[in-house]
């Protein structure tokens, strides 16, 4: 990460640990060796497990919280204090404030879902991470950056380490072990892949679903034997793709898919709905797809992959490392704060 330092905010109002909040992390943690990196959060960030974005960032990037009932006047504020040449938001709530107060410099949002609220248009520049989110851009008259999702690499496990995972999961080394990642919320569609899972009825096949979320409850209820086992969220959740024998994403709206990245880079076979992110995905890597809701589909794709037992398999996603899009991101930012002709100067 050549040139020079640049004052960098970003801007997420939500709460939990997601894929979203993992990326912000992700890109806040990469850059504050070298620039001034400020975050600004809701108080109310951690979802009602506890987990919360600010576990997961380096100790050197200063976190401001706003109120949840003035956030605008807390954002501004930290706006003149930080004096930030670009403003990078995520997610409709803080891309709507920037919006609003107009701060004076550079703009970009990041579209982590579609284009769900006019103020994205009013950045100065977007991050596409999917080509089919550029069919709502048709009236912005801004710069568009087509920059990956990150992905930073797991490193490979060894078989005792990988039979210690299909443990917890309540599987042995015999046994076909599908697994889910995600939040347990009903677009995330695990309703649909428990009773799939129930009707296949395959032998020794396991079922382990990690994340939390409102749906917990209901999605236990649904469960008809001891082959469906809830690990609830997990800090290491992204080790358990190399204990899976197929990884499923069931989701009913999906505008990526990060989970199915990580699942592709760790070698899983992958099963997944015909929704927006994972039907462009699947174009460019193995894998199958089945319409969304359709239980009948997915049963029988979960027996004919238990059957088949495809193998792991090696991808190469260096387009989507970390460092790649860091290096991507910030000559978008330079971009758009020399197009502002607020071209950073030392500190």
């Amino acid at each position: 990460m050549n040139g020079t330092p640049m004052r960098i905010m970003h801007t997420l109002f939500s709460r939990g640990f997601a894929g979203t909040e993992r990326a912000t992390a992700e890109m806040c943690n990469a850059c504050v060796a070298e620039h001034d990196v400020t975050l600004v959060l809701q108080r109310q960030h951690r979802a009602s497990n506890g987990v919360s974005i600010r576990d997961h960032l380096d100790e050197r990037v200063r976190v401001v919280e706003v109120s949840r009932w003035f956030p605008a006047w807390g954002l501004a504020r930290a706006i003149r204090d930080h004096r930030p040449e670009i403003i990078h938001t995520h997610l409709r709530k803080s891309t709507r404030l920037v919006a609003r107060l107009k701060p004076p410099c550079a703009t970009i949002a990041t579209l982590h879902m579609w284009v769900n609220g006019p103020q994205f248009l009013e950045m100065a520049g977007l991050i596409v991470i999917a080509q089919w989110q550029k069919k709502d851009l048709e009236r912005y008259r801004g710069r568009v950056f087509d920059i990956n999702e990150s992905l930073i690499p797991t490193p490979r496990i060894d078989a005792e380490e990988r039979r210690r995972l299909r443990a917890l999961a309540g599987a042995d080394d015999n046994d076909f072990l599908i697994g889910g990642v995600g939040r347990l919320a009903k677009s995330k569609g695990f309703d649909t892949l428990i009773r799939a899972f129930e009707q296949a009825a395959i032998p020794d096949a396991k079922l382990v679903i990690i994340g939390d979320g409102r749906e917990r409850k209901r999605l236990e209820k649904l469960v008809q034997s001891e082959r469906v086992r809830f690990l609830g969220f997990r800090p290491d959740a992204k080790v358990f793709y190399q204990a899976f024998d197929l990884f499923v994403s069931p989701s009913r709206s999906e505008p990526l898919g990060r989970v199915l990245f990580e699942a592709i880079d760790a070698g899983t076979p992958v099963l997944a709905t015909t929704t927006q992110g994972p039907s462009e995905i699947l174009m460019r890597y193995p894998g199958t797809l089945v319409p969304v809701d359709d239980v009948n589909a997915m049963s029988m794709a979960l027996r004919s992959l238990a059957t088949q037992r495809p193998a792991r398999v090696d991808h190469d996603l260096s387009a989507y490392h970390l460092e790649n899009v860091v290096r991507e991101t910030l000559q978008a930012y330079r971009e758009l704060i020399e197009a502002r002709g607020n071209a950073p100067t030392a500190r």
